[in-house]
């Protein structure tokens, strides 16, 4: 610090001082470089910052709290939706931490895994307009059925588009279902047209359904579910998602949550 005072001129820091009674007290500190007729002297302007810090402290907890809300809420719309239709029961959250666990290893921050937590486990909120018999329905829907199901993800932008997430998750609701080469909906989006977190979304959907039990059959297992991500790399699904997701699975030994 002194050293960089005297070649720069000036330097400026947090420190740790002390008060005369030896109570130690958080400051800011400029040190400036002073030539002088005795010569080159330092001046030292030390200002106590205890306040600042226990400002700076009180905006964390609440950032904190916040924060805590947000996730729990989160948590009791998930719920909410697994009590509507119990066989998807921990759907969203195993998409979650499928998707958090392909967007980390594709080298993304954790900022946008945590992103995808959220989105991930209200994606399927728009299924509430879509009647319980329906979709705990045994047999194969009729089209009608379908498009109802279909619906849901528009649905679900309508009901998240007005909250303001510090992530895009009402547009992740609303692309989840839609693929690379424009054949998904609801609005046939293309490419690098659908947001990244979304084409993430997708391969971890696909994959938690088709290795999970449904009504209308049984699991078919991890090794389906990858080659239909396989069957679908650069068309159906991003390939670095897809690439990314065949990784964790076939090299290294990640595992479905349970």
């Amino acid at each position: 610090m002194i050293e960089t005072a005297l070649r720069e001129g000036s330097h400026f820091f947090e420190w740790e001082h002390r008060r005369l009674t030896g109570e130690a007290f958080p400051a800011d500190v400029l040190l400036t470089r002073v030539n002088s007729e005795a010569g080159l002297l330092l001046l030292a302007s030390v200002r106590d910052i205890t306040e600042r810090k226990r400002d700076e402290q009180q905006v964390r907890e609440v950032a904190m709290r916040l924060e805590r809300a947000m996730f729990g809420t989160v948590g009791a719309i998930s719920r909410m939706l697994n009590m509507r239709a119990s066989y998807t029961a921990g759907h969203a959250q195993r998409v979650g931490e499928i998707s958090a666990a392909i967007a980390a290893e594709m080298g993304l921050d954790l900022d946008v895994q945590r992103g995808l937590r959220v989105a991930d486990g209200l994606h399927d909120v728009g299924k509430i307009i879509v009647p319980a018999e329906i979709l705990s329905k045994p047999d194969r829907l009729t089209a009608p059925e379908y498009s109802l199901i279909q619906a849901h993800a528009q649905q679900g932008y309508e009901v998240l588009k007005d909250i303001d997430f510090p992530w895009p998750v009402a547009e992740v609701a609303r692309q989840h279902h839609e693929r690379i080469d424009g054949g998904g909906y609801p609005r046939g989006l293309k490419g690098e047209a659908i947001l990244l977190e979304a084409r993430i979304m997708a391969v971890a959907d696909v994959v938690e359904a088709m290795a999970s039990h449904r009504p209308y059959r049984a699991g078919l297992g991890i090794d389906k579910a990858l080659a239909e991500i396989e069957r679908g790399r650069g068309t159906a699904y991003d390939a670095n998602a897809a690439d990314a997701c065949m990784r964790l699975f076939r090299e290294k030994n990640y595992a479905l949550p349970a």
